[in-house]
């Protein structure tokens, strides 16, 4: 059974490779099921974020993280959903979407090698970098609890923003902290993709039921790359908490405040790297299980009508 469960998986990951780019790289279902899946997963890890927010800006313990939570009120708790919920919408669709069209433009017949899924990845992730940081920057500025009463809403960010010259838009408003946040993706979506498939084969080997390849493999990647990442988040947090026409600290100053508001130890650093752990395992465990069995039920479809 192990040996018949393992061998249509690999004949299924085959056949989808060596697909015509037209048909692998608009698979609809896909787009929809990974934009839901992300949807929901934002929605229900969204409080995890946000403790790991706070942990980042202000360095300190879950608890008192927490506790500022709770002091300022319910009607605070989910302040700052929306533009996470509309980019992780966005990036379920362009993570899986664009990284399955610039591979089938780097290797039309497939099996893809790890160069090519590495290249894919990484410049999925430059795509994604450009899309979403204007959202990811409205988001750390609205989960700032220094800026609620200067900026209660999204809309005063943004009128804020487009008061600016237009270089201004770009570099004091919606991108800034875009380079750590362009290596920062680009790298983890290259590891992403390089690794999920690997993981996925062999623990499909021991005759385990189809998801569960898919969400340990989704898991163990997710939390492995956004540790390895994670001083880059941290830095994002903070240069993206900073609002305002006045000259802003350099990428470079950023990274020494950082490094010395953390009394230089890299302990501190990852303060926040448990919650990173828990939210990331159940954030890339259910988006790759999902899209994953969206594969095959649309393969199944497509068999069936032929």
């Amino acid at each position: 059974m192990r040996e018949q469960n393992h061998s249509a998986g690999k004949e299924l990951q085959h056949r989808t490779q060596a697909e015509a780019p037209g048909i692998k790289s608009w698979n609809s279902q896909a787009y929809t099921l990974g934009a839901i899946s992300n949807f929901m997963s934002t929605f229900l890890t969204f409080p995890i974020y946000k403790v790991v927010f706070r942990q980042q800006i202000h360095a300190v313990a879950v608890s008192e993280a927490v506790r500022q939570l709770w002091h300022e009120g319910p009607q605070y708790f989910y302040r700052g959903i929306y533009p996470p919920l509309l980019s992780k919408t966005l990036q379920g669709t362009l993570l899986f979407g664009t990284y399955d069209s610039l591979l089938c433009c780097l290797s039309p017949v497939g099996p893809h090698s790890l160069r090519h899924r590495w290249a894919a990845g990484f410049m999925s992730g430059v795509v994604e970098a450009v899309a979403l940081s204007p959202l990811e920057r409205v988001q750390n500025v609205l989960q700032d609890g220094r800026k609620q009463a200067r900026f209660p809403s999204t809309f005063s960010i943004l009128k804020e923003f487009n008061s600016y010259g237009f270089w201004g838009r770009l570099s004091l408003g919606y991108y800034r902290g875009f380079w750590p946040i362009l290596v920062r993706n680009s790298l983890g979506s290259a590891l992403y993709f390089s690794f999920k498939d690997p993981i996925q084969d062999g623990l499909a080997k021991q005759g385990l039921p189809h998801w569960v390849p898919a969400l340990v493999s989704g898991s163990v990647n997710g939390t492995i790359i956004c540790l390895v990442l994670y001083p880059l988040i941290v830095l994002v947090a903070n240069m993206q908490s900073h609002i305002g026409r006045q000259r802003m600290p350099s990428l470079w100053a950023s990274v020494q405040d950082v490094w010395d508001t953390r009394g230089r130890k890299i302990l501190l650093i990852y303060r926040g790297g448990s919650l990173v752990i828990l939210r990331s395992s159940v954030t890339w465990g259910l988006t790759t299980a999902i899209h994953d069995f969206l594969q095959r039920k649309s393969h199944s479809k497509k068999e069936l009508k032929d």
